[in-house]
Order: structure tokens, then sequence, then C-alpha cells
């Protein structure tokens, strides 16, 4: 198959090592007959990925070549496979018919997918957005660009590179593309976190990406979009339209507006807070993230604005009151969600199907799912309309009933239509004269040919005239030699046989010719009228967008509904104040994940700029310090993205920034430690702060000895405190007990503690926060209670006991020496009598399985025999 028998390339080969030379970087699927082939390299990758079979083909001066296949009608299967496992892949199909062609048939790629680059429902979550995202590395300011091929949704935005981190983070692009000379500075930002592909540099040039834009959407300047003062913002947007041209994706009309991410429109949250908080994705395996108990939706385009919504809360005071007055006007009518949820589970993910409309690739089933998606658009319109909410008559007026296109489907297209056109059937009856003649004798064909026999029969007096058919004549009459003399002349005789004659007609040709061809030209006239009817789709484009992004508004609005009733949730009050006040607040996610029976344990927050703008909180480890942390933000994040908050009272006077920095996230795989990575996100929050922010700082310091971390610890608070310009609101987790100290030198810090109750030896955790600070760790109690051996626990008390004789920071060193040292040969007590005793007591004490109470008496017991 490789090379001919004088050893040169087949010219099949030749043709497809010049398709292989234009996309080096993809792995091609060559179309041969019903198959599509891999061969060399990409057939060694697809087998293992596909796990199908890997064969060698030899031909001439004994060369091989690998080579993996798949039948071209699987492609639907094998392709998302590969797509998933991060292979760009180029789909090169035959464009010529091979019957009518000699020699070689031309080929060439249709279609380029990338993990970015796709409308395959099988690569595709229908509950995410499939981002392709550009990134222009400017001197200062970069640019940045988004776009989902697959809804239309085309974003960009510019900054510098932390904004960038972020909007990474919070937009999780399937595959992000740059210019070959940024490669180093893009593998530092991207760490080999993302599938990526880089462009030659001279399609990061200014005036090539805005005349790109403009030409795109045909306007003479990019000013009604908002983008025009964005130059890193507009290159990394175009970029984006000419990756779109290499990659063969030429019908992009639905790609219709971009907009441009208005940093100061939304909360600042740094990609370490995306993922300390669980906004999107758990931190860990089997981890639960706050969308999963806020993503009630049953559209997925409600489910993607909900994603967003999470990502980019806002700051407008008006537009949360605005999202809050409608989740408000429902909780206050339940009925109401249920009467708009219903018809609302029909719509299927319209932003998807009509994109794929615009490309032509969307088949007869989801033309008319758009259909059933319009259909029940028009109730929810009018109940909208007729409800004492603004906002829902605003969004009333925005959904179009696109009554003509309705009407359309409905009329021409079959409820019960097949997926694939060339099966047939999808075409009404009554919308074409001739389609219907021709269904007529497809499924009547029998009917018609009865008619013309008892015709003849009543017209010749021929009793025994049959009609019959064969490959060689078609349709014939036969007629037995006993009433040859009634033949008309007008017919003619095909053949003679023993006993009859064979004739034929006319008439009984035409028909047979249309009957020999009904089925063929059945189907040409039903996917000509199906293409008419795709293309009038198209013509809907804007207006079906815009009704999917309506019903996605709809959707998430409602889910906050139904999970505020179901969760017992409050509304928020969002106030221009700088108080922070929380009352009987809960973790949203934890107090879902409780047992049956067990009630979490609300607690109270308040801070504000002047009083009370720093609280440091004291407490054993797994006492709930972290969950009250993460609580906070999550209550704030809530109230901002226009949801009803898991609290009995909630004021939130509108924050910008949220930071936190939460346990430690080792990056030890990439050769950083754990104190590394806590002073990396702790610096990032110092150097970003504003008089708005909200501040969460759990255990700084820890990954180092206790001295640096005291000291750490110590002076981030009095910079918090002390800043000259801004005042940010902060929580302080910590178990330095000596921070504590910081609340009598400076008077915004208060200290508060998550209570503890001691039963005897054993701990429990009140999980209550309240005021002032708190003396022990209880750590030993915690690794008692996690089945820590007996041996360690004592030894463990005994070190704490003498330490706590001196508490004093300057004498600790000498402290810690004057430890006494875990002798285990007892030498010592043979000088004395009383340490005599004293070993008899110890010796008859079986350590292991001793009780940890039994053992403090019994070492008092000890302890008074040798001070006695």
């Amino acid at each position: 198959m490789s090379r001919s028998k004088d050893g040169n390339e087949t010219p099949l080969m030749k043709q497809y090592n010049a398709i292989k030379a234009k996309h080096p970087g993809a792995l091609l699927l060559f179309r041969v007959g019903d198959f599509y082939e891999t061969f060399g390299e990409d057939a060694i990758r697809a087998s293992k990925i596909l796990d199908i079979v890997l064969t060698k083909r030899a031909n001439g001066a004994a060369s091989h070549i690998e080579l993996a296949g798949f039948p071209h009608h699987s492609l639907d299967t094998y392709l998302p496979k590969l797509v998933r496992a991060g292979n760009r892949v180029a789909i090169c199909d035959q464009l010529e018919d091979p019957k009518s062609v000699k020699g070689i048939v031309k080929r060439g790629v249709t279609e380029l997918v990338t993990p970015g680059l796709s409308f395959n429902d099988q690569v595709l979550d229908t509950k995410k957005n499939n981002f392709l995202a550009s990134i222009y590395f400017g001197k200062d300011v970069h640019g940045i660009a988004f776009l989902d091929l697959s809804t239309g949704e085309f974003m960009c935005a510019e900054g510098k590179l932390p904004y960038l981190e972020k909007l990474i983070q919070s937009f999780a692009p399937a595959e992000i593309i740059y210019s070959k000379a940024a490669k180093k500075t893009a593998t530092e930002l991207l760490k080999n976190e993302f599938i990526t592909f880089h462009c030659e540099d001279w399609v990061y040039q200014y005036d090539f990406t805005y005349e790109k834009l403009k030409s795109h959407f045909g306007t003479a300047n990019l000013k009604g979009f908002g983008i025009e003062e964005l130059q890193s913002g507009t290159i990394a947007a175009g970029a984006i339209l000419y990756y779109l041209e290499e990659t063969e994706h030429k019908e992009i009309q639905h790609i219709s507006a971009i907009s441009r991410i208005a940093e100061e429109k939304y909360v600042w949250l740094d990609k370490f807070t995306i993922r300390n908080l669980e906004l999107v994705f758990p931190q860990h395996d089997g981890g639960v993230p706050l969308i999963q108990v806020l993503d009630q939706t049953v559209t997925p385009m409600g489910s993607r604005m909900m994603k967003k919504w999470l990502v980019l809360p806002l700051k407008e005071k008006g537009m949360i009151e605005e999202r809050l007055n409608v989740v408000d006007f429902f909780y206050q009518n339940p009925a109401l969600i249920e009467e708009i949820i219903s018809p609302m589970k029909l719509i299927g993910d319209l932003e998807r199907l009509i994109s794929k409309v615009v490309v032509g690739r969307a088949n007869p089933r989801e033309i008319n799912q758009i259909k059933r998606a319009l259909k029940v658009t028009l109730p929810i319109k009018e109940l909208l309309k007729v409800q004492k909410n603004p906002t829902l008559k605003k969004l009333s007026d925005q959904l179009h009933p696109c009554e003509f296109l309705l009407e359309k489907i409905e009329k021409e297209l079959k409820e019960d239509a097949p997926m694939l056109t060339h099966q047939g059937g999808i075409i009404n009856d009554g919308v074409d004269e001739e389609l219907d003649e021709y269904r007529g004798l497809a499924t009547s064909g029998k009917d018609f040919l009865v008619q013309i026999q008892q015709r003849e029969v009543e017209k010749t007096g021929i009793s025994s005239l049959k009609i019959a058919f064969n490959k060689v004549f078609g349709y014939y009459l036969e007629v037995t030699h006993a009433h040859r003399d009634k033949v008309p002349q007008e017919w003619i005789r095909k053949q003679t046989l023993v006993n009859a004659e064979r004739y034929i007609t006319p008439e009984l040709k035409e028909y047979e010719e249309k009957i020999l061809n009904a089925e063929e030209k059945m189907v040409g006239i039903e996917q000509r009228y199906f293409q008419a009817l795709v293309q009038e789709v198209a013509q809907f484009v804007t207006e079906i967008q815009q009704n999917a992004r309506v019903l996605g508004t709809l959707d998430a609005l409602l889910s906050f509904a139904q999970v505020a009733i179901q969760n017992n949730y409050a509304r928020p009050k969002i106030s221009e104040t700088e108080t922070l006040e929380i009352k009987e607040g809960r973790h949203p996610v934890i107090e879902k994940q409780l047992p049956p029976g067990e009630n979490y344990v609300p607690n109270d927050i308040y801070l504000d700029n002047d009083t009370q703008q720093i609280i440091i909180i004291t407490g054993p480890n797994m006492a709930g310090k972290s969950a009250l942390l993460r609580q906070t933000a999550l209550i704030v994040l809530m109230a901002q993205m226009g949801s009803f908050v898991p609290a009995s009272y909630a004021r939130i006077g509108i924050i910008d920034k949220v930071f936190t920095r939460v346990g430690a996230s080792d990056n030890l795989s990439k050769g950083e430690s754990t104190f590394m990575v806590e002073m990396t996100e702790t610096a990032s929050i110092l150097n970003n702060l504003s008089d708005r922010s909200l501040v969460l700082m759990d255990e700084i310091g820890r990954g180092t000895s206790t001295y640096d971390g005291v000291s750490i610890a110590w002076s981030i608070v009095e910079y918090l405190h002390n800043h000259p310009t801004f005042r940010a609101k902060t929580l302080f987790a910590t178990h330095y007990h000596e921070l504590n100290q910081l609340a009598s030198d400076f008077p915004k810090i208060k200290n508060f503690n998550v209570s503890v109750k001691e039963v005897g030896d054993k701990v429990i955790f009140m999980r209550k926060l309240k005021a002032g600070g708190s003396e022990h760790s209880f750590g030993i109690h915690v690794a008692q209670m996690a089945g820590m051996p007996n041996p360690i626990v004592l030894r463990a008390s005994e070190i704490m006991s003498h330490l706590e004789h001196d508490k004093s920071v300057k004498k600790s060193k000498e402290n810690l020496k004057s430890i006494p040292k875990n002798n285990y040969q007892l030498s010592m007590f043979e000088l004395d009598p009383k340490f005599q005793e004293a070993k008899e007591m110890i010796d008859k004490i079986d350590i292991n399985a001793i009780s940890p109470i039994e053992a403090l008496l019994k070492l008092h017991e000890i302890k008074k025999k040798i001070e006695g």
C-alpha cells in the first residue's frame, strides 16, 4: 500500500502524505471507501486510544506502514474518544463520487476537530461550555478571548497576568491557542494543565486581527461591541477567527457578536479562591462543589448560565437586586415555579441546536426539537407577561414567538421524522404534489397495478389477463394463447412462451419508470425541502439565540428559588455600607452532606471597617474553623450572584474582592513546597487588596517552624489592620494562641474561638463561635480520637504539660532543652528507694491496654510518690 513495485509511493499514499503535510500536528482520518484509515504514527496512536486492531501493509520494495481504521458510519463513536484524549483530528473526505472518477479520487480535509472546536454531542457536555481560549501576551497588558463554537458565545478581555489566570480558572477552556513566540511565557502561565496549540507569530498582529473581526461582523469598527479600545483583547479575539478558518470552520454566522468581560462589573475572585472555595470543581475526588447544590436547572442553557454567574458574581446593587426580586417573587409563588418548569423541561439545548443549524449539521430530529422548543416558549411567554414583576415582563418581551418558522416546520416536517435524511419519510403529505405522487406510487403501487389490470380486463374481455414483473422486461401483461386474438394493436409483444404471450404498453413502461425511480426521487425531493427548511431556520438564528439566553436566565433564577425553598434560605439585604453581618449562617454544601437527623450548627459573623475589621478565630483542629471561613465567603458570593443564602439574616455590604488562603494545597509534583505555595497565595492577597475586600486566612504559617509561623502570621494581621489605604474585612483562623495578644494592642481586632466542651477525657466539638481567645489546641485529644497508639498519646501529654509550665516565647528555647528525656532504661530509678517503688508501679501497668484517663491518674499517683 505504501509503495509501488518500483519502490515509489503509491498514488494514494502520495495524496495522503501531501494532505498530512498541511496538518502536521493533527491526527488524520483518511477516507478510503467505506472506512476512515490512519497511517504510521497516527495509526499507532489511534489503535491505543480506540482499542482497534493495528495492522501493517507491505507493498513493493519491502516497505511497510502501520494501518488502523474503522467504518465511516462509526465516526460519531470514535471521533469523541480521539478528541477527549487531547488530539486535534483532521477529517479527510472524498470530494468526488468514486463511481464517476477514473484513477485516484480527489480528497481534502473537510473539518479539523480540536478539543476546543466541536459540535459533536459526544464531545460536548450539555451542562458546560466548551471554550476555546486565545491569549495574546503584550508588554504589560495581555489580551484573552473565549469562544464557544457550539453556542456562538464570544468574549474578550485584557489585563495583567493574574487577571488572565483568574479568567482561565473560571472559564476552564478545553483548548488554548497563542503565538509561537510566546511559548515560554505561556508554558509558565499554563503549567501543562491545558491542551494548547501555537499559531504563527504574524497571526497575533493588531492590524490583521482588527480587520478579521470587522469583516466577520460586517462593521466599520468595533465600537458597537465595546471593545474598540481593547487592543490586546482584539488581537486575541481576531486570532480565534483565523484559527476557525484554518480548521475549516467556515459557516460561523451564529457568532453574531462579541462582548467584553467587564472587570469592573464582577467580584474579583483570584484563581486560588475559585479553587479553595470549590465553586465549580471539587478539590478532591468525591468532593461536592457549590454548583452541585445550587444547580437544579432543567435546561442546558440554564446550567451553563449558572456556572457563569457563579464565577462572575455582581458588584452593582441594582443588578443584584433585580435577580433577587425575581427569586423572591418565585419564592412567594411556588405554584408558578412548577407551571413554568413543566414546559421548560421540553426545551432541550436550544442554543447548541441553532448553532448546528447554521453550520448545516442539524438532522430532522433536531429541527423537530427546535419546533418543540418554540412551541413551549409561547405559553412561557404568556405566563411571564401577566406576572406582577417588571423583570419577568421584560423577559417575556425578549422572547420571540417565531410564529412563521413554527408554522413552517409544523407544516412541512413529519413529527416522527428519522435522524438521517436519506432514510425518507421526512416531509409531510400535502407539501409537494410530485412527492405525494411518488409516495403514492411507492406505497400503493400494487393497488395501481390491480386498477390497470381490472381496466384492461373490462376493455379487452381477456378474463385471465395478469400483470407481473421480471428483471429483464420490468412490468408486463401476460395473455394465454386462447385469448391472443383479443390483444389490442398498440400492445407490444416482448416474449412468447409455450402457452402464453407477454406484452408491454407505453402506459406500463411509464408507470414502471416512475415506480422504480420513486424511492430515489422521493429522497431527492425530501432532501431538497429539508435543506430549504434548514436555511429558513438559520434566518432566525439571532431570535432563537436570544430565546435561549432568556430561557437560560429564567431557568437559573427558578433554580435559585427552588433551592431557597428546599433548604430554608433567606433573602440577603444588599447594602452600600461596609458592614457584613450574618446571623445563623450555615455552610450550603456541608449541611447537605450531614447524616439524617444531624443539624448544622449555625454561626453569626459581624465585620465592618471601623470597630471589628479583623476577627482572629482560635480553637482546635476539627472544631470547624475552616468551614466557618468558607461559609462566610460562600454566603457573600451567593448573595452577590442573586441567590438567597443559608442564614436567618444577612446584610451584605457589597464586597468587590474575595481572597482565600485555605488549607495546604501541596504542589510537590511541580517542585513547590506547601509553605512556598502558601506564601505565594498570601502574597497575591496582600498585593491586591481593596477597601471592600473580604480576606479569609486559614492557618497561615503552619508550613514552617512555630517561631517563623507565629512571626509571619502576626505581621500579616498587623499589616491588614494598619494598611494605609484599605481596611479589608478579615477572618483569620489560627492555632497560634499567641495571636490573641493582638486584640489588646489593636482596636479593630477581636478574638473569637470555636468552643469545645471537655467531658472527662473526651472532647466534644460544639462548632459554635464565641467571643474571646482559646487556650488549648486539644491536638493530643484529636490524635487520641484518630486512634494514635496510647504510648504516643501519653508521651505527648508529658511533653505538653512540661512546656505549659513556661509559656513565654523568650524562654521557650531553654524550655525545649529541659524536656525530660524519654529514657526507656529508667536506670535513674535505681538511685533512690522512692524511684524504686515508682518503677515497680510502672512495671505493673500494661501500657497498651490502659485508657488515657487511667494513665493520667496513675501518672499523678506516681508523681506524688516521687515528690512525697
